[in-house]
């Protein structure tokens, strides 16, 4: 076998195991473009059986605006269940230092959005936000997967359950699978780097299994795979922007310190 042969090898053999990881907001919107998907996951989430989840519509991610320098907010992903609650998700590979201010505006959005002008608030309906955070958001413990909701601080009763926030953070989960159900397996799903990961939860879950067999027709369609590395790589260059702050931040500190020790 020569070597241009053995190159195209490679090549073939590359294409053929390359597969798009759930973390790259791109591939996270394609597979909630499927219902089966969206079924399966909001299931798992809200703690019922799929077949309890009979409905679920993708809504625009833009978020209303009423004056021209209203801040506007772009989700990844917004869907409305039968029962009319709204859930936002949220695909973060980045961790930003703002990320509670945000999911909070998007919530508040969310939530203000569903009333026009003179229309009742008995109207409004629960919303939830979604956050899968492919980083560590709270470092003081190792849960990975937390619903946090409107309660009394001292009795810790439960205030409201119109307004919800769950938050999953991939890094959090163990090392290894632990006979793993429900929402911490779709977070195993989204954290996968290999075709192996994703062809064990396939045999394990149907849901799951419909997705990955999107992941895979996905991968193999040349224009996909194109957008997907695409914003692969602006997500790159976005972290070294951010690590290049950080660093800049840092050795500013270090100057002023310098500086006051001299006087």
């Amino acid at each position: 076998m020569n070597e241009e042969t053995k190159t195209m090898t490679q090549e073939t053999q590359n294409r053929e195991e390359f597969i798009m990881l759930p973390t790259v907001d791109f591939s996270f919107k394609e597979l909630m473009q499927n219902a089966r998907v969206r079924q399966g996951m909001i299931a798992a989430l809200l703690g019922v059986e799929p077949e309890e989840i009979e409905e679920t519509i993708l809504l625009p991610t833009i978020l209303h605006t009423e004056y021209p320098d209203d801040k506007y907010g772009i989700l990844d992903v917004k869907v409305i269940l039968k029962n009319e609650t709204q859930m936002d998700f949220e695909m973060q590979v980045t961790a930003v230092s703002y990320w509670t201010k945000r999911i909070l505006f998007y919530l508040g959005k969310m939530y203000t959005d569903q009333l026009k002008a003179g229309e009742s608030y008995d109207k409004l309906k629960k919303c939830i936000h979604v956050g899968i955070l492919d980083f560590i958001h709270f470092p003081d413990d190792d849960r990975c997967y937390r619903k946090i909701i409107f309660c009394d601080k001292d009795t810790g009763k439960e205030y409201t359950d119109l307004l919800e926030i769950h938050v999953l953070e991939l890094k959090k989960l163990p090392e290894k699978e632990q006979n793993e159900s429900g929402i911490i397996r779709w977070m195993r799903f989204l954290g996968a780097k290999s075709r192996k990961e994703f062809e064990k939860m396939a045999k394990e879950d149907s849901y799951i299994d419909e997705a990955y067999e999107m992941l895979k027709h996905m991968s193999a369609d040349e224009k996909k795979r194109l957008e997907y590395e695409a914003r692969e790589s602006g997500i790159i260059i976005r972290r070294c922007r951010l690590r290049g702050k950080k660093v800049e931040k840092k050795e500013g500190k270090k100057g002023k310190k310098k500086e006051l020790q001299a006087l």
